[in-house]
């Protein structure tokens, strides 16, 4: 943890000083396959892989679901205690946690809900990268996953490799996969009856 978080603080000095950079997006990407490769070439050392795929069941389907069930009402709630409708607190919870794109989507009708939509999302990143090492150990290695959101594939999936078992990690990156695939046909819909 201590790590972690020493290595934003390290790279928020060397970004000050240094400045603008053209290390943008594809440097991002480029380190973030490198990271994930890590973490796949971390399970495919492990002896138990394929029994794992084959004892992995209902957590599958169960935490993606439960996590975009909560996700959006979550944002319902929110929305509506900050005076948002249904739909447009329903479109800031769809983000879960990909704030690159879920702003984008909402920019387009109302500038002000985007804004809202990417700090809320950068929050849930930033909170899963903290959090998550506590719920695996405090509460449940499978608890950890919904934290992370989108993230769980992958920034967060060396957190959660790292926190848990490798089932864990399978099914955290099988249910990033699913949110990412599911963020923008549901942030478009809920945005899209909100305006």
């Amino acid at each position: 943890m201590l790590t972690i978080i020493l290595s934003i603080i390290f790279g928020l000095i060397i970004g000050y000083f240094i400045g603008p950079m053209s290390f943008t997006a594809s440097g991002i990407e480029i380190l973030l396959c490198a990271l994930l490769f890590l973490v796949g070439l971390d399970l495919g050392r492990s002896d138990d892989l394929l029994r794992i795929f084959r004892r992995m069941g209902k957590e599958t389907i169960f935490i993606p679901l439960l996590t975009i069930i909560g996700s959006i009402l979550g944002g319902v709630v929110a929305g509506f205690v900050f005076g948002y409708n249904f739909f447009e607190g329903a479109a800031l919870g769809s983000g879960m946690g990909w704030y690159s794109l879920s702003g984008v989507i909402i920019e387009k009708y109302n500038q002000e809900l985007a804004v809202i939509a990417f700090l809320s999302n950068i929050f849930r990143e930033v909170l899963g990268i903290a959090i998550v090492p506590i719920a695996a150990k405090k509460i449940s290695y499978l608890s950890s996953i919904p934290i992370a959101g989108a993230g769980a594939m992958d920034t967060v999936l060396p957190i959660i490799s790292k926190n848990t078992d490798n089932k864990t990690t399978i099914i955290a990156f099988f249910t990033g996969a699913i949110l990412s695939a599911s963020i923008p046909i549901l942030v478009q819909f809920f945005i899209g009856f909100a305006y």
